[in-house]
């Protein structure tokens, strides 16, 4: 297997910039990047914070190609001035363009009156710690959370976790239908299509997902595993003061 192709799979498989170069020097070094990796869209090959070095993306993954195609570097790119995870600022941007062009049309959205933040979270209905956060659903309601459910039956499809996932996505009252499954009860509602369960699915492997619940902060940022409703709301607003410090 070539390099190219390694490469193809590892962004496929893993958990703005400031070029230096002039508009057509970039063009000429994203057309030989482009010739090396065909099964990588054009426009997802683009100048990366550090000169000299291209980002070539599939989806979420990303990993970064010399200008004349000839290196490839796996790994993290850190300012050392500012201690910011280049990469992972990328990441978390990507993630939000991605949850801002699903919509919350396929979700299921418990939201307070007047929310303060909002997170997504990718869910299993079989799963413990998921069903763990649903029964506190009203606590981060009540600490302005709005919580929206993204399907992520984890062990895929043609699984029982898939049905029951695509009977709660086609019930006529999601909400109901998403509680009721997840205290057991088995639910009579048939499997429709189209429905969102794949695409969320599709997603939450494109994000690297480990295991459920997953949680997506506003900012993009990926938080693997459950945290309650206290902890949640104080990290989400640490993490806003350092921001804005």
């Amino acid at each position: 297997m070539s390099l190219r192709h390694c490469l193809y799979l590892f962004l496929l498989t893993l958990p703005t910039a400031l070029p230096a170069a002039s508009q057509s020097e970039s063009a000429d070094s994203r057309a030989a990047i482009a010739a090396k990796f065909p099964e990588v869209a054009p426009e997802k090959i683009v100048p990366s914070p550090v000169p000299g070095l291209f980002e070539v993306r599939v989806g979420s993954k990303i990993a970064y190609v010399s200008a004349d195609g000839r290196y490839l570097l796996q790994g993290e790119i850190v300012d050392l001035t500012t201690d910011e995870n280049l990469t992972e600022s990328r990441r978390e941007s990507l993630r939000r363009d991605v949850l801002t062009e699903v919509g919350e049309a396929g979700m299921i959205v418990f939201s307070p009156p007047k929310p303060t933040t909002t997170i997504t979270v990718f869910t299993d209905i079989d799963c413990g710690y998921c069903r763990k956060l649903h029964k506190q659903i009203a606590d981060y309601n009540a600490l302005g959370i709005k919580v929206r459910y993204m399907y992520f039956p984890r062990m895929g499809p043609g699984t029982e976790s898939w049905t029951k996932a695509e009977q709660v996505a086609c019930a006529k009252d999601r909400q109901t239908a998403l509680t009721r499954s997840k205290l057991g009860v088995v639910l009579t509602d048939k499997p429709c299509q189209p429905n969102p369960v794949a695409r969320h699915y599709e997603i939450g492997r494109d994000f690297g997902l480990q295991g459920t619940p997953a949680i997506v902060l506003e900012s993009g940022e990926l938080i693997g595993g459950y945290l309650d409703p206290a902890e949640l709301s104080k990290y989400i607003a640490g993490t806003k003061v350092a921001k804005n410090q």
